[in-house]
């Protein structure tokens, strides 16, 4: 049988003024703001001890805020022999190592094939966790590392630290152009109402933070290392491009500043062999449920984004070998 989730969050004063639904979506990222509408409709949700069915409600600092979701049902959904690595696991939780161009969850244009259908071909008991046991996303060609809760109890503890922040993700990437320096980028991320399928920087959006760090500066590339407060659909991607440097090879969040025309032939040639975004969840740190213990995760760097730095190094010890030396 099913058991409903309970959970109990205190709003915080960056959440003060806003509507119960969304207060609610972004203390608990494990459901959609949609469907925790539903749930305050129907009287799963309760603020400051009374059932509140108004998503509208304001909420303050200190509210006290209560929700009982509906049992979650129990996916109806094929298992598959999916190929995905397992970099860690015990009774309690799992972390995969997804790779570039398998999607996460079934929806419209992969309606299986995905990591959920391999996951319940793997351990068909995920069926009764929401979204098979997965506690955050990546892109379909993001490869790296994502987090699967195995037990009820492992589900709540960590979408509570999720929403907290305190789930640590680190990524490395890619990007055309060299930035200046090190820095953040604090910008609210939402739907571009232009183009359903991508997001965009919106003072509609909800509030999105992402840190970049300077590994490596090439002759028009960089190679960055990036770490999320928030984990915003297309984030990364929408973030460098705000910043003028969208990742090498991103299909989608192409315009800003990209790499100058003096790339050599050769080398267009080899950063080509790139066919998705340069883009991978590489570290991953969170508190272990159970034992209170850190965890932490390492993957690393796929071959394809290995060879694109190879490419990019030995352009980088072309041009330094090409410049003249001094008189001195």
């Amino acid at each position: 049988m099913n058991a409903s989730l309970q959970e109990q969050f205190e709003v915080p004063a960056s959440l003060a003024g806003k509507r119960l639904d969304a207060a609610l979506a972004a203390l608990y990222p494990a459901q959609s703001r949609t469907v925790l509408k539903q749930w305050i409709e129907e009287g799963h949700v309760s603020l400051e001890g009374t059932v509140c069915r108004k998503p509208r409600e304001t909420v303050r600092t200190g509210d006290t805020i209560a929700l009982e979701s509906p049992a979650a049902p129990m996916l109806c959904l094929a298992g598959q022999d999916v190929a995905f690595r397992v970099a860690y696991e015990d009774e309690t939780l799992l972390v995969v190592d997804k790779p570039a161009g398998l999607v996460v969850h079934p929806g419209a244009g992969n309606p299986d094939r995905t990591l959920v259908n391999g996951l319940l071909h793997r351990e068909p008991e995920l069926a009764a966790l929401p979204r098979a046991g997965v506690i955050h996303r990546l892109d379909k060609d993001t490869s790296g590392l994502l987090l699967v809760a195995r037990t009820s109890a492992a589900f709540q503890a960590l979408t509570r630290q999720m929403a907290a922040r305190e789930i640590h993700r680190v990524y490395a990437a890619i990007v055309n152009g060299v930035p200046v320096s090190s820095g953040s980028v604090d910008a609210p991320v939402g739907r571009d109402r232009m183009h359903r399928t991508r997001m965009r920087i919106t003072g509609e959006g909800r509030d999105a933070v992402t840190h970049y760090r300077v590994v490596k500066r090439f002759r028009c590339h960089a190679q960055l290392e990036l770490t999320l407060e928030t984990g915003r659909t297309h984030q990364i991607r929408v973030h460098m491009q705000h910043l003028g440097h969208p990742l090498l090879g991103d299909p989608t969040y192409t315009q800003g500043r990209v790499a100058p025309g003096r790339m050599s032939e050769g080398l267009q040639k080899r950063l080509a062999g790139l066919t998705r975004q340069a883009l991978h969840a590489c570290r991953l740190e969170f508190e272990h449920p159970e034992s209170g213990e850190l965890i932490e995760v390492r993957s690393p760097l796929p071959s394809d984004f290995r060879r694109a730095l190879t490419a990019l190094t030995a352009d980088l010890k072309t041009l330094q070998s090409e410049e003249p030396r001094s008189l001195a």
